[in-house]
């Protein structure tokens, strides 16, 4: 009885893997906050670590 209900569990965490990998939400706006010289990710309106500007 126990093995089943963690096979079943194991199952669903699974499938919730493999839905949030065809869909991950905001992905379109993490790539915009990415600075485009060096790729980190930007905090704020300020320049990037790197020294360019945002944009």
């Amino acid at each position: 009885m126990l093995a089943k209900i963690v096979a079943i569990f194991l199952v669903v965490i699974g499938l919730l893997g493999i839905f949030g990998k065809l869909r991950m939400p905001g992905k379109a706006q993490l790539t915009n906050k990415k600075c485009p010289r060096c790729g980190r990710y930007r905090i704020g309106r300020g320049p990037c670590g790197c020294g360019k500007e945002n944009s």
